[in-house]
């Protein structure tokens, strides 16, 4: 059976999102066309999601210089084993689907919090006398991203950290086959919000068939 991990990072409800809303129609559809698939939804403002601070490089270190995992403190222990399971939980998955609004010419930072407990040296990408190697070479992705501005072109392109940023940390950790779906310029152009996010609609619906 394929498994899906859907993460999603937004506080505001689905119908008060752009980013939500076309991720719900993407996984719609997704649904449809492979209903023998597991689908996981995460979603990051919901869960325990450790950042790592000084309990989590304690607890690293103690277990590196051999120390039984008994030895660390409780917080330790706590952070340290979380950060295993969400980077065992995105292992054990074959498809993930990122859904992000764009804040601040990027994503929430608990995205990145979560980016940071799943990219883990041995885990899911080593280090070799060429340089790091990602291993979840056997996934793919896809990023929904909702923008108020328009990123993709124009003065502002260089100002878009957010879907580059995922595209690149996705490819170090060896995903060869990472997509997008992007709406955007729906602040810029209130009259066509509606247009564009139909338009991303009707792409996620066509991604969705062969993903």
């Amino acid at each position: 059976m394929t498994k899906v991990l859907y993460i999603t990072v937004n506080p505001k409800p689905v119908q008060e999102s752009f980013s939500l809303t076309i991720g719900e129609a993407f996984l719609k559809a997704y649904q449809e066309e492979h209903p023998e698939d597991s689908i996981l939804k995460l979603d990051l403002y919901k869960i325990d999601l450790p950042y790592i601070d000084t309990d989590v490089f304690n607890g690293w270190g103690k277990l590196q210089n051999g120390n039984e995992f008994q030895h660390l403190s409780a917080d330790e222990q706590m952070k340290v084993s979380r950060i295993n399971d969400l980077t065992d939980q995105f292992i054990n998955a074959d498809k993930y689907v990122f859904v992000t609004p764009f804040w601040n010419f990027s994503f929430p930072p608990k995205l990145k919090a979560y980016i940071d407990t799943i990219a883990i040296a041995g885990k899911t990408f080593k280090y070799t006398e060429d340089g790091p190697v990602g291993l979840l070479t056997d996934k793919k992705a896809l990023h929904i991203q909702a923008r108020g501005g328009v990123y993709s072109e124009g003065p502002a392109k260089e100002m878009e950290f957010g879907d580059r940023y995922l595209h690149a940390v996705l490819g170090f950790l060896g995903i060869p086959s990472v997509e997008s779906v992007i709406a955007e310029g729906m602040a810029q152009m209130p009259d066509k919000a509606e247009e564009i996010k139909n338009k991303a609609i009707d792409k996620a619906h066509k991604v969705a068939l062969n993903f």
